[in-house]
């Protein structure tokens, strides 16, 4: 088996991770050991898209709909030739 070390683990982050350990009615070890496990096994990483995100907590069903801003600008373009 295996070893691994955690540099830098935030000490708050320790303690919540041993009170849910100690509610679960198992070591610290095992708790992130299967946290670990599941991770490792899941189908893929999937990153968080901002998009997704806001429309979850601020999407329709939440009757929190937004209007954009008519976009528009007045910038010159820039010609590279000159």
């Amino acid at each position: 088996m295996a070893s691994i070390t955690i540099r830098d683990l935030p000490d708050k982050t320790k303690e919540l991770l041993r009170m849910r350990a100690a509610k679960a009615g198992i070591s610290l070890e095992a708790y992130v050991r299967h946290i670990l496990q599941k991770a490792s096994l899941a189908n893929e990483f999937t990153s968080a898209d901002i998009a997704q995100i806001a429309e979850k907590y601020f999407g329709q069903e939440h009757e929190a709909a937004l209007d954009l801003p008519k976009r528009c600008t007045k910038r010159q373009a820039v010609d590279f030739d000159a």
